[in-house]
């Protein structure tokens, strides 16, 4: 993909948007917080496709098989390519669109409670890849990474590092890297390891048998867009004819920031995102590749 022409403003991690109305030019001062500008949205997720798309993937019993997760994760980075806005954020009251389509999400190495856990960050690939192979292959690396290997990701080495300091200077660390945020300066060696710096931060609520739809964006960071997972489940679905049928469903949840964008522009984004939960099979083409949506 080409890259756009330079321009001061820009970040090391992000182009510069110029050009706004004076409405979406004021909201980063009249509405400062992130938190403050939450915009939530509830899908549920009929996995009948996806159940079949992950049988044919999972032919053949391979060692790390095709999950829901694989799928949602790779169908959220696709609308995120296709629908750019997706990818924006504000920070030093201006609007950046990000590089890169970060995908961020929680890696617990045990399922018992004294477990730790783990921050896994995906930078995907923007061209020429299937999404769901992509996907697939770099949450392999990194669950065989913290699981089988038992290492700490380079986030938890960092944080680690700071909490042993005496607190007068970790506020002062943190004040200092919130001053360099604002100013577009932010360290890249801590950019690349911070899941607050994602385009989507995922939470896989369902691998736990947990309920949840809403989760909080954070102040810290660039992240405008928080995704919750649920967990797998019987319920009813309408057919055309009005006839009912038992389908195994999940419930996504969604937190965007909403002064990245209009209603409309998130309403469309939800629709592509659930024609591609509806045909998985578009998401073993390249990336890029447009998707047409029926009007």
């Amino acid at each position: 993909m080409t890259e756009r022409k330079k321009h001061r403003l820009d970040r090391k991690d992000a182009y510069y948007v110029g050009g706004l109305d004076s409405m979406h030019t004021l909201m980063p001062f009249m509405l400062p917080g992130r938190t403050a500008n939450e915009a939530v949205m509830n899908e549920l997720v009929d996995l009948t496709a996806i159940e079949d798309f992950l049988a044919k993937k999972n032919t053949g019993e391979p060692e790390f098989k095709y999950t829901f997760f694989h799928v949602i994760l790779a169908a959220g980075a696709k609308i995120c390519l296709l629908r750019p806005k997706l990818n924006y954020f504000y920070s030093g009251g201006r609007l950046y669109e990000r590089k890169d389509i970060i995908m961020a999400f929680v890696v617990k190495k045990k399922f018992v409670d004294e477990s730790p856990e783990a921050l896994a960050i995906i930078n995907c690939e923007k061209s020429g890849v299937s999404p769901i192979e992509d996907i697939h292959e770099k949450v392999r690396k990194i669950v065989y990474s913290v699981r089988k290997e038992d290492k700490k990701d380079k986030t938890t080495d960092i944080m680690d590092s700071i909490t042993k300091m005496p607190r007068w200077l970790v506020r002062l660390i943190v004040a200092v890297l919130r001053r360099l945020e604002y100013h577009g300066h932010y360290p890249s060696f801590l950019m690349k390891e911070d899941p607050y710096y994602s385009t989507c931060f995922a939470s896989n609520l369902g691998s736990i048998k947990m309920h949840a739809q809403y989760h909080h964006l954070a102040e810290w960071g660039t992240n405008s867009f928080f995704m919750i997972i649920g967990e797998k489940k019987p319920a009813p679905v309408f057919k055309p004819d009005g006839s009912v049928e038992m389908h195994d469903v999940l419930d996504l949840g969604m937190t965007i920031d909403e002064r990245i964008a209009d209603g409309l522009y998130f309403a469309n984004s939800i629709k592509l995102f659930r024609h591609l939960l509806q045909h998985p099979e578009l998401l073993e083409l390249p990336i890029e590749t447009p998707v047409e949506l029926e009007k």
